[in-house]
């Protein structure tokens, strides 16, 4: 790790010359344009996949250490939920998935309908709303919505595939380009696990899926690491191996294109990968590339999509106004998680407990850095507590926009931490809270973490390869967990009784925040400095 101190330069900023620092221009100079704003969002990657973060990682991630060194690497950030879909939900909008009364979903097949409302404000709108050019390439997976030849909507499922008419269904009614995105181009689902295989551009279907796909098709590395590759319909010249060397060409297109067409406006671009997601199957140039298996090479392949993006940067011009965040939905996957660390001693949850849809930390902790030249303070380390969803408040304050109270209502604004200016002993964040896969929730308070439910709140560690992994409950009468992180970063020691009325507060809190008409995030947001015009109407 480095140096965690933060330079004198940052300490000294105050809000009234923030827009000196966020822009590079005094308070007096002409209006200039807004940053490009990138995000990276990673599928399945544990707080542990990343050398940065890791040591004693299996491999070395160079390109997203060095954006670590070059910014700003959070130790305690999370994702919304513990599986994809809702996680996806929380980065669009800034909510936690029960803000919609829906459950905590994976969409598979033509299932739908979208997680995000009509006029629900997405960070896509707001910043086109801003004069941004905005776009999205990779995986959608918040639900869309498809009809059949009797207009009726479809269910999720394997035959319904078949039954869609595209006629009917498409321009999509809630695809990404109704929720705030001028291009995207996308797969509707898990892009190399789950059926509906084919990809949409701009609300339209390329090809229909008119295909059988069949698993035994695609390399089988190790014999096991194609593991959930679920068979179903796809279209024609539909890519799982080169998924994501795909989505980054879209995403480089767009940049440039735009750069080149519009080159006084600024753009948002989001990179969706699957990466790390079942199944793995690094593309063909990155096998044998590490040490560490078929997985080891694989997120080495997102390591370097991250570095080649990093490059385009600079090489357009663009490198010290463009804010690029990096970030994943979940932890990792559960054999995933086993067969690196039976295989080559990688522990991808980063020595914590849990994993993908575990509401334990191993479920929801996850890697967070961001980077921008010349505005961020090289070289930071930051203990604050954060989620996916503080995106959204984040950004509004980059862009100096007020979010209404109804928007982005568990969002909270972590740009003084980026910029060097917030007291790491002052948190920005007095509380946080995750769901896991079922749909239970666990709430943060400092380093005290309460999870309302037993157990794992996803995975059935009784049997089967997590067996291993299971340990012994200190209270098991109990109907919740309470664990002090600080002293107890591994969940080990349920103080539900012992700190009983610490336990009741928290659960008090939970109980006034959840539901679809709660809100974490305070009331009244403000941004922290106001940016130089765009020159819009």
């Amino acid at each position: 790790m480095w140096s965690t101190s933060i330079p004198n330069s940052a300490r000294n900023v105050r809000s009234a010359g923030l827009v000196a620092v966020l822009w590079g221009v005094s308070a007096a100079s002409a209006a200039q344009d807004l940053p490009n704003i990138i995000i990276v969002y990673a599928d399945d990657l544990g707080y542990g996949d990343l050398s940065c973060y890791n040591s004693e990682a299996a491999y070395k991630t160079p390109r997203l250490d060095q954006m670590a060194k070059e910014g700003i690497m959070f130790t305690d950030a999370h994702s919304p939920c513990t599986i994809c879909s809702p996680s996806r939900y929380g980065l669009l909008t800034g909510n936690l998935v029960c803000r919609t009364g829906r459950g905590t979903t994976a969409f598979e097949g033509p299932s739908g309908p979208s997680y995000i409302k009509p006029g629900e404000l997405t960070i896509g709108q707001m910043l086109k709303d801003q004069g941004y050019k905005t776009g999205v390439f990779g995986k959608w997976h918040v639900g869309l919505t498809w009809f059949g030849e009797d207009g009726k909507q479809l269910g999720g499922g394997f035959k319904n595939s078949l039954l869609i008419d595209y006629e009917k269904s498409t321009p999509l009614i809630d695809g990404p380009n109704r929720r705030g995105f001028d291009e995207s181009f996308i797969t509707p689902n898990c892009p190399t696990t789950d059926p509906l295989y084919v990809y949409i551009e701009n609300g339209m279907v390329v090809a229909p899926a008119s295909e059988r796909h069949k698993s035994d098709t695609l390399p089988n590395p190790g014999g096991k690491w194609r593991w959930d590759n679920d068979e179903g319909w796809k279209a024609p010249g539909y890519e799982f191996i080169d998924a994501d060397l795909l989505f980054y060409d879209k995403t480089l297109e767009f940049i440039t294109a735009h750069r080149t067409t519009t080159p006084d406006k600024p753009f948002f671009a989001l990179l969706s990968t699957q990466i790390a997601h079942a199944p793995v199957l690094p593309a063909s140039e990155f096998i044998g590339k590490t040490d560490a298996g078929p997985r080891g090479d694989f997120v080495y392949e997102l390591d370097v999509l991250v570095g080649r993006l990093l490059d385009a940067i600079e090489d357009l011009a663009i490198d010290d106004n463009t804010l690029i965040i990096f970030n994943s939905d979940n932890g990792p996957e559960t054999m995933h998680t086993d067969w690196m660390r039976q295989d080559y001693d990688h522990d991808a949850a980063g020595g914590f407990r849990g994993m993908k849809r575990d509401g334990w930390e191993g479920g929801h902790r996850v890697p967070f850095i961001a980077r921008w030249p010349g505005k961020i303070p090289a070289g930071q380390l930051s203990s604050q507590m954060t989620n996916t969803t503080d995106v959204m408040a984040t950004l509004a304050s980059v862009i100096g926009f007020a979010l209404p109270d109804e928007a982005g209502v568990d969002s909270f604004d972590m740009l003084p931490a980026m910029l060097g200016v917030q007291d790491e002993d002052d948190p920005i964040r007095p509380h946080m809270i995750t769901q896991s896969f079922r749909g239970q929730f666990q709430i943060r308070q400092g380093d005290w973490k309460y999870l309302d439910h037993k157990g794992s709140g996803g995975n059935d560690y009784s049997k089967g390869p997590l067996l291993k992994y299971i340990l012994p409950e200190t209270a098991p009468e109990a109907a919740g967990q309470l664990f002090d992180l600080a002293a107890d970063p591994e969940e080990r020691e349920n103080m539900f009784f012992s700190e009983a009325e610490r336990r009741e507060k928290m659960q008090e809190l939970l109980e006034s925040m959840t539901g679809k008409a709660g809100r974490t995030a305070r009331r009244g947001r403000m941004p922290i400095a106001k940016p130089p015009t765009l020159g819009l109407p």
